[in-house]
Order: C-alpha cells, then sequence, then structure tokens
C-alpha cells in the first residue's frame, strides 16, 4: 500500500467515477483541508475494508470527521491535517486486518477510532487479536478496544487489579475468561467468584429458603458470565468438584485462597471492612481481581464504599494496579453509552442504572 500526500489552500475533493462512488460524508472541505491517497494493491482486502456499499468508509468518515473517496482500488482521504492522520492510520491498520482475513465489524471501527484517538502509535492488532479464550459456542474471547485490553495486560502481570468503570464494559466478563483460561491451563487449582448481596443486608435471614437460595439472585450474573463461556454440563461439573466457586463476600471470612484466581464483582457494594477482608484473603500463587463503577453504590449514604476507599489507600503499591473505563469503553448495546452520558449530565447518582 503507497500513500501520497497533498496540502491544499483551498477546498479539495475527488470526483466520483463509476463504482467509485463516494461514502456519503461531511460538508467540502475547509480552506486548510489536506488530502492523502492510498493505494490499496489488494482489491479482495479493499473490499472487505470499504464495506457493502461504501458502509465502512461512511462509518469511518462520522467516527473521523474526514471525507473518503473511493475509485477502484485508490482511496482519498481530505480533511484537517489531525484528523486526516487518524483516519489514514485508521485506514492503514484496518486494511492490514482484512489482509489477514480479519473480518470488519462496525463496530470493530468504531472501537479502533477510539483505540487510536486515545494513542496514537497502538497496533489495532495486539488489541483486536489478543485472543483470551473460544468460549463453548467456539466464539472467541478477545479485548475490545484499548483500555479493555490494558486491563487484560494488567491481570497478566499484576497479583492485584481493580477495574473501575460503569457497566458494561467487560470488566468482570474479561476477568472470568482470564481466570477459565487460567484454570485449563493449571495455572491455578480453582476459581473464586464472589459479589456482596448488598440490598439483601441484615434482612436475608428473613427471606424464603435455604441460604443458597436467599443468595443465589444475586450471583445469576457470575453464573451467565460462566455458562457463556463453557457448556452447562462443564461448569456444573467443575462447580460439583469445587474447582469453580460461587459465593457471597460474607463467605470468605476466615480463609486463605492459594493457588486460586479470585473475582470480586460490584465491589463498589463492599464496606471498607469487606474490602480489607477481602484483599487479607490472599494466598501464595494467587490472583484477585476486583470490578465494581462507582456511581452506583447502594450502601445507606453513612458507608463508605470499600471501592473507594481502596482506590484512595493502595494507589501507587507496587504489584496493585488500576485499571479505568468511561462510557466509550461500553460494550453493550450502542444506546448503553448514550444513557450512561444522560445521568452523568443530569448529576445524578446513577443508583438506577441498568446494570
Amino acid at each position: 500500500m503507497s500513500s501520497e500526500r497533498i496540502t491544499s489552500g483551498s477546498s479539495a475533493t475527488v470526483a466520483p467515477t463509476g463504482a467509485g462512488s463516494p461514502a456519503a460524508g461531511p460538508a467540502p472541505a475547509a480552506a486548510d483541508a489536506v488530502t492523502e491517497r492510498l493505494a490499496l494493491d489488494d482489491n479482495r482486502a479493499a473490499l472487505s475494508l470499504y464495506g457493502e456499499r461504501n458502509a465502512n468508509l461512511k462509518l469511518i468518515e462520522r467516527q473521523t470527521g474526514c471525507q473518503l473517496h473511493s475509485r477502484g482500488n485508490e482511496l482519498t482521504i481530505v480533511g484537517p491535517a489531525d484528523d486526516v492522520a487518524i483516519a489514514r492510520r485508521l485506514v492503514e491498520q484496518l486494511y492490514v486486518m482484512a489482509r489477514a482475513g480479519t473480518p470488519i465489524s462496525p463496530e470493530d471501527i468504531g472501537r479502533a477510532a477510539v483505540a487510536l484517538r486515545a494513542d496514537g502509535n497502538v497496533d489495532l492488532r495486539d488489541v483486536f487479536s489478543d485472543t483470551i479464550l473460544v468460549a463453548g459456542r467456539a466464539r472467541p474471547i478477545a479485548p475490545k478496544g484499548l483500555a479493555q485490553k490494558r486491563y487484560v495486560d494488567a491481570i497478566r502481570n499484576f497479583d492485584i487489579v481493580f477495574g473501575i468503570g460503569p457497566a458494561g464494559t467487560g470488566k468482570t466478563y474479561l476477568a472470568m475468561a482470564l481466570a477459565v483460561r487460567s484454570l485449563m491451563e493449571k495455572q491455578v487449582k480453582r476459581i473464586v467468584l464472589t459479589r456482596p448481596a448488598v440490598e439483601a443486608g441484615e434482612r436475608l435471614g428473613f427471606l424464603p429458603g435455604s441460604m443458597e437460595e436467599k443468595v443465589s439472585p444475586y450471583l445469576r450474573p457470575l453464573y451467565d458470565a460462566l455458562h457463556d463461556m463453557m457448556d452447562f454440563d462443564k461448569a456444573d461439573q467443575l462447580l460439583a468438584r469445587g474447582l469453580i466457586e460461587v459465593a457471597p463476600i460474607a463467605f470468605m471470612r476466615g480463609r486463605t485462597l492459594n493457588d486460586a484466581f479470585v473475582i470480586l464483582d460490584e465491589a463498589q457494594n463492599t464496606t471498607g471492612e469487606q474490602m480489607k477482608m477481602f484483599l487479607t484473603r490472599l494466598g501464595f500463587e494467587s490472583k484477585a481481581v476486583i470490578t465494581g463503577d462507582v456511581t452506583q453504590i447502594d450502601l445507606p449514604d453513612n458507608r463508605r464504599s470499600g471501592l473507594t476507599e481502596a482506590e484512595t489507600l493502595l494507589s501507587g503499591i507496587e504489584g496493585i494496579a488500576f485499571r479505568y473505563f468511561t462510557e466509550v469503553d461500553v460494550v453493550r448495546h450502542p444506546l448503553v453509552q448514550k444513557i450512561i452520558r444522560a445521568y452523568d449530565r443530569s448529576g445524578s447518582s446513577g443508583g438506577d442504572r441498568p446494570r
């Protein structure tokens, strides 16, 4: 792939002809626009990059604010210099991925653009090709953005990692995928998944049923994620043998967890005492991941979250890593990002946000 750059003192566009119709884009280029021309030497990869009816090019335009025009295997990018630089890097890296046979989805383009804006030197192949686990349905689990990649790398390299950010950013799901892989590769002997049952509070004993039936609704999301990564029979077998344990955080008291991958979910709803108790359970050859969203604290107003307290007390300690997510890292339905932004703008605590 070769490229050519033209700096223009006036509006710069490329007229379309035939099948090379341009992607419908923003307004005509400004007077200080620059033009980059890229020659894509692999027609198959170029078609994959363009998408059906140039859909991918239109999405790149919206993500970068540039105009993109295609004529055969020549692609022209027009816009302000900084935006053109982002668009060119995005096109070049997506083209390399397309040549390697990697499918390019609209979601990937949006996340790739965010990653490049955060770090212009990032290699998108390192982000999107880091397969953590092939799930039970033969669906690979891999980071879907730069924040997720940095989070995954931190879990690999540190014994205690805090993942803090809004719902839907993959904090718990990715940690569980890494835990399952560690168990399968015999790096750990067991997985322990835990979360607080705050909503039940001291009234847990008044709920009908056995203790397991009482806490089960609060642990259901962990079971759901586990069953999404392996078939039900395999998961149930591991649970029955105690190789995977799902329990409320109160059950961690008095234990020492050696050779274990431990995940504390919904950590914003722990008290300071619970967080200290959990962190001091960690034994030899073990790893702990703590995830939470500090905007969704369900504790009474007079109780400080153990997650926010740990963030204050433990930042800077060697061997402990903090990784943060924002609404741009949400990998659920696109409307979830807009919902989170709306609550943030309103100044709401977010206690009623969907999880």
